[in-house]
């Protein structure tokens, strides 16, 4: 799962990571935030389960390999969206490596591709169709309608959306979002607290890491 905003909007804290692997998650990505928390580092420093952005550089890794529940090494890679976020790499000329890394070790191989811009996100899947299981796109807090399978064999998602309050302005009270855009004022946002849902993407592949079946989810939680 993508953590990025666990931490009231804004990044994740040690404590939270624990928590929400705690609750069952295998991996947890990062973003354009992951240094907002600074108790985050020492996680990332163990180069285990959380990993942040590798084209971000700084303490930590943008690859891990985990083993799912049967036992089967499942790699997961992340990266950062060049446009509008202008990362120090450009996330297109170090994935070839990344994947071949990847590929080197588990032949499920899913990349969380954090990105604002949706042709960026369509553009790596597109590039990395055949060669990874899916490539999942998050940042942008609004789940995309594009859920699917690419002929060769890579499942893909523009954004996997949003777990949160939807009563909201992607996860900020409405009134205070509405406030910053119409008067420009530097005003402080804080989290909504309605309509929480889970969302993601149901992705299923054969053992060689081909995906057979790309959906979103959507669960209402209130």
């Amino acid at each position: 799962m993508n953590g990025e905003n666990a931490a009231d909007g804004v990044g994740i804290t040690a404590k939270l990571a624990d928590k929400i692997l705690a609750a069952g998650a295998d991996v947890i990505t990062l973003g354009n935030h992951v240094w907002r928390q600074r108790d985050i580092i020492p996680v990332l420093e163990r180069l285990g389960p959380v990993i942040r952005p590798e084209n971000l550089g700084g303490p930590g890794q943008g690859l891990t390999v985990q083993r799912a529940a049967d036992g089967t090494p499942v790699a997961v890679i992340n990266l950062q969206g060049a446009l509008f976020l202008s990362p120090p790499q450009s996330p297109f000329v170090i994935v070839d490596e990344l994947v071949e890394r990847a590929r080197s070790a588990a032949k499920i191989v899913v990349v969380d591709f954090h990105a604002e811009a949706t042709s960026e996100k369509v553009a790596l899947s597109r590039m990395l169709d055949g060669r990874v299981t899916a490539v999942i796109g998050t940042h942008t807090h609004v789940q995309t309608n594009d859920a699917r399978v690419q002929p060769g064999g890579t499942a893909a998602i523009t954004d996997a959306g949003m777990t949160g309050p939807h009563d909201s302005v992607i996860g900020v009270k409405a009134e205070l979002a509405i406030e910053r855009m119409r008067t420009s004022m530097p005003i402080r946002f804080h989290p909504a607290d309605g309509g929480v849902r889970i969302e993601g993407a149901v992705i299923e592949c054969d053992a060689e890491g081909r995906a057979t079946r790309c959906e979103p989810l959507r669960v209402a939680v209130d």
